[in-house]
């Protein structure tokens, strides 16, 4: 299925919580993130939020990578978005890693697919590439 972009939406649940309060150190561990997928940056910033908290965008020429952390629940949520083809897997365990986090669930989305009807209906179907395998299977 073609289509003009992914978009990656990475689940970060139990991560330690020093390691996504401050800006500075989510920030290193983004740009090494989009190093290591092979992309190329072209603007990054990142806010602290008061008492905690921390998002921060990378723009990328491929797109972009955000993230918004809640250290306070332990919680993570990382967006990858690309129009190039780029290997995401080493972003991913990189972030997984310096984050510490227990459990993570990553989905993939074609986005942009034009204008064939029958193509546009593939495009709601969610696909997880990744489980925590933490929820029942009905």
């Amino acid at each position: 299925m073609e289509g003009l972009g992914s978009h990656l939406i990475a689940e970060l649940f139990d991560c330690n919580a020093q390691s996504i309060s401050k800006a500075k150190n989510v920030e290193k561990i983004l740009l090494k993130a989009a190093e290591l997928a092979r992309t190329t940056v072209v603007k990054h910033f990142f806010h602290e939020f008061s008492p905690y908290g921390v998002s921060g965008v990378l723009i990328i020429a491929e797109s972009h990578f955000t993230v918004h952390t809640w250290p306070e629940f332990a919680y993570a949520a990382v967006d990858i978005f690309t129009c190039g083809d780029i290997d995401y897997q080493p972003a991913i365990d990189y972030i997984k890693e310096q984050f510490q986090a227990g459990k993570c669930s990553v989905f993939h989305f074609t986005r942009g697919i034009i204008p064939d009807i029958d193509l546009k209906k593939e495009m709601f179907k969610w696909r997880e590439i990744e489980s925590t395998r933490f929820a029942e299977n009905n």
